[in-house]
């Protein structure tokens, strides 16, 4: 051995760079992949079972909140002609209120009030039907009797109580006579 050369141990081998990554990485485990992965799909079912939790709880409180509002329809929908026909039922205590009544003034305050109830009802939507003259029809029309007319048979002679639609549906049908046919 010279001066210049260094003793070296002779059970270690050289290593290398390469050698030495080698040494540093365990070879890979299968059961630790598993246990990662499975790990991965309880993560993402704990989400997505939230998010369903959540989902259905959004569900319920609309369908909670559509059924109230339905509620609120049904009991409140006639709010806006039941504050409409209190100008109609102010109109006729007004009337019985009146101390010397003379059979003019009542026939004016009738007329007036019927004018405000019509306006009511054309508000509302609500048609009165008034069908002398025209075809009979069983949709629009309930025919109490039939009578001797010089007009065309089922035509309406007379109407005992005029009918209402509303919105084009019939709410009561008008009451009348119709003309038989002749022969």
């Amino acid at each position: 051995m010279g001066a210049d050369q260094t003793p070296t141990d002779s059970t270690t081998p050289p290593t290398s760079a390469a050698e030495s990554t080698d040494q540093k990485t365990t070879p890979k485990d299968p059961t630790a992949d598993l246990a990662i992965k499975l790990a991965e799909a309880e993560a993402a079912a704990a989400s997505a079972k939230d998010e369903w939790l959540r989902a259905k709880a959004e569900t319920e409180n609309i369908r909670r909140r559509a059924a109230e509002d339905v509620l609120k329809a049904q009991k409140f929908g006639v709010e806006k002609m039941a504050d409409a026909l209190l100008a109609v039922k102010d109109s006729m205590d007004a009337a019985l209120r009146v101390e010397n009544p003379s059979m003019g003034s009542y026939k004016q305050g009738v007329e007036l009030t019927a004018r405000q109830l019509a306006s009511v009802l054309e508000k509302f939507s609500i048609v009165e039907l008034d069908p002398v003259g025209q075809k009979f029809d069983p949709t629009k029309h309930q025919a109490i009797a039939t009578v001797d007319s010089e007009q065309e048979a089922n035509t309406v002679v007379s109407v005992m109580q005029k009918g209402y639609t509303l919105h084009e549906r019939v709410l009561r049908p008008a009451l009348v006579t119709v003309a038989k046919a002749k022969g």
